[in-house]
């Protein structure tokens, strides 16, 4: 299977741009809301470099009215200025944090009215909820789908998700959730830490049966010729990962971990950034600190992926 695709400049329109990741921002919310506003500070004042914000869960620690007033504190500062989208961590459901349910304080504190309205915004899985949400943008020349998925995705999810990915063929796919991989480069299954199936919202059977890494990836992430990058976090430890696998149509998808949380602070405020070059068929990774204004250099957190092919077998 082969979608003609080419990426289409226009005279004014740049061949590099940038997406942030800000993973794990549960301490900031709970300890640490300087750290998150001097996030959210940095990313509004380079936003003309950047086109598109992603939070990979755990927003909050505690799922509390305090720590989402913080979270929607800081990302205020992005609205009008950038577009972004947030994923749901086991940390932002049920009473306390403790996942014993899909209820969240989200949709209070980032109101469907006000979300939808972002730039790019094309719809959610439940109306008038931003649990789960899927947007469009386009850079570099490519047009782009991101789908930001729910902590521990369940069936009917899925299924939701891949009729959104078979409606745009000719847009390259972003994947971003709390929970698909873990360290060492490898994804969530039977037998690594931090399953989904282990929180209580795990238990549930059926279309409501949650997912974890390996399950999104063999169900969903490797089934379409336009899928590209899997974001996740969650995983504490070294808290980070990367690898590359082909899906069923031959195509590089880009899965990658990061969770900076056990550093001092509540994570020292990295955040990734990752320069997309389409001319050059480079991605190169950075992990930057506004707080420090300090990179990390280790090969871990600083790496480039050579050879992308950004056209859609």
């Amino acid at each position: 299977m082969m979608i003609l695709f080419t990426a289409a400049l226009h005279a004014d329109e740049p061949s590099t741009f940038k997406i942030i990741l800000a993973p794990d921002t549960q301490n900031y919310a709970m300890s640490y809301p300087d750290t998150f506003y001097v996030q959210m500070k940095w990313i509004a004042d380079h936003a003309n470099d950047i086109a598109f914000v992603l939070q990979q869960g755990d927003i909050t620690n505690n799922n509390t009215e305090a720590q989402w007033n913080v979270a929607a504190f800081s990302f205020r500062l992005l609205d009008g200025k950038v577009p972004y989208v947030l994923a749901l961590g086991n940390h932002d459901y049920g009473k306390r944090g403790h996942t014993d349910s899909r209820d969240t304080l989200a949709n209070q504190f980032f109101p469907y009215e006000t979300y939808s309205k972002m730039k790019g915004f094309g719809g959610a899985f439940e109306s008038g909820k931003i649990d789960n949400t899927w947007f469009t943008f386009h850079a570099g020349g490519i047009d782009w789908l991101v789908l930001s998925l729910e902590f521990g995705p369940r069936n009917r999810l899925l299924d939701w998700a891949a009729q959104i990915v078979q409606k745009y063929p000719k847009h390259k796919v972003i994947v971003n959730t709390h929970a698909y991989m873990d360290n060492n480069d490898i994804r969530m299954t039977q037998g690594t830490n931090h399953l989904p199936q282990i929180y209580p919202v795990g238990k549930m059977t059926g279309e409501d049966s949650v997912n974890d890494g390996e399950m999104m990836w063999e169900k969903f992430v490797s089934q379409y010729p336009n899928m590209m990058f899997v974001f996740s976090g969650h995983v504490i430890g070294k808290g980070v990962g990367r690898r590359v696998d082909k899906g069923k149509y031959g195509n590089d998808v880009y899965q990658i971990l990061a969770n900076y949380q056990v550093r001092k602070q509540g994570g020292e405020g990295y955040l990734r950034m990752m320069t997309f070059d389409v001319p050059n068929k480079t991605v190169d990774v950075k992990t930057y600190s506004p707080l420090l204004n300090k990179y990390l250099e280790e090969p871990e957190h600083q790496f480039k992926f050579e050879n992308v092919d950004f056209q859609i077998k």
